[in-house]
């Protein structure tokens, strides 16, 4: 039967508690741990002196709670993100991130404390403690600091594609601004890594998704010139109009990069085609494209976007929209 200490434990720890928070603050004996423990028994022991209080399988929340109880200082309050707060892929996934496997999860804990691993918890130790927020009832790393250490980490997760799609992600989110993550990846040390540099670039010119890179890699050499990226464009009356990848002010020039993944219903579909029909209301030249063609055929997006900028110096008509608030950024490596 779970005494009142326990259940009040469970009830703010998602269904969770400690060896110690069992036997110090609950009052629960130990053997009677150990045998509601034992196969068959009311509670679960996820990992080593930390406990799920339940019977059915725990959700990916749980799972995440339990990573930060299993780091924590045994007397320190574990949903207070003073010693252990969830980082890395593991934190990002809690936000929805995509490709950011929830396991193993990353650990932050406070230098010079050490504490040994398991398959499910790879602590982190640490001297730069970051400010803690608090996700889905996680101790949790804030994004800005979770995403440097997902870059950070090696191995298949450091693939310089997967590195560039979550970063890009973070920011897309609006989870942190380009600046900040810049900063906090120049903090890191990171920089010198030639993938998380590449990717730090790019969002801070503006890109924000691994298509939109790509098409800058294609654009980069040619003797197009540059556009800007992800430009908010307004009418003259000051009503924001849109927001296309890429945009070349001089000429009124736009391209959109449109993915399937966005365009599975009809609505999304028919608000891409919406969008489209404003910005050739105000005299600006469209060129769509799939990020499938900017991967494998780019050398027909080139040729589509001279055709339309060449097109652009010789019309009557200028566009009626200008870029508002935005500047191409470059980037301070040193």
């Amino acid at each position: 039967m779970i005494t009142p200490g326990t259940a009040k434990v469970a009830r703010r720890q998602l269904g969770l508690a400690t060896r110690h928070q069992l036997t110090a603050t609950a009052g629960v004996p130990g053997g009677t741990v150990t045998s509601r423990t034992r196969p068959g028994g009311p509670w679960q022991r996820l990992l080593p002196r930390v406990y799920l209080l339940q019977t059915g399988p725990p959700d990916h929340r749980q799972r995440a709670l339990a990573a930060v109880l299993y780091a924590a200082e045994p007397a320190a309050d574990p949903l207070s993100g003073e010693t252990a707060a969830l980082t890395g892929a593991a934190a990002l996934s809690l936000l929805g991130i995509r490709d950011t496997p929830p396991a193993p999860a990353d650990v932050l804990i406070r230098a010079p404390r050490r504490l040994a691993g398991t398959p499910q918890v790879r602590p982190l130790t640490t001297s730069r403690w970051p400010r803690t927020i608090t996700v889905a009832g996680v101790p949790s790393a804030r994004p800005v600091r979770a995403a440097a250490d997902f870059a950070a980490r090696p191995g298949p997760e450091a693939h310089p594609d997967r590195i560039r799609s979550v970063l890009a992600q973070v920011v897309q989110a609006g989870w942190c601004h380009p600046h900040d993550l810049h900063a906090e990846l120049r903090s890191a040390r990171l920089l010198g890594r030639p993938a998380i540099r590449a990717a730090a670039g790019e969002l801070l010119a503006g890109i924000r998704s691994p298509a939109e890179a790509r098409a800058r890699d294609a654009l980069t050499g040619t003797d197009l010139p540059a556009p800007l990226w992800n430009a908010r464009l307004y009418t003259p009356d000051g009503t924001f109009l849109a927001s296309p990848d890429a945009y070349w002010p001089d000429e009124g020039v736009a391209l959109e990069v449109d993915s399937a993944e966005y365009h599975y219903t009809r609505d999304a579909w028919q608000a891409t085609l919406r969008r489209r029909l404003r910005l050739e209301a105000h005299g600006i030249l469209v060129a769509s494209a799939t990020p499938s063609m900017i991967r494998d055929t780019p050398n027909e997006v080139i040729e589509a976007l001279r055709t339309l900028l060449t097109l652009a110096t010789t019309r009557p008509t200028p566009p009626r929209a200008t870029a508002r608030g935005h500047e191409q950024l470059t980037l301070p490596f040193s």
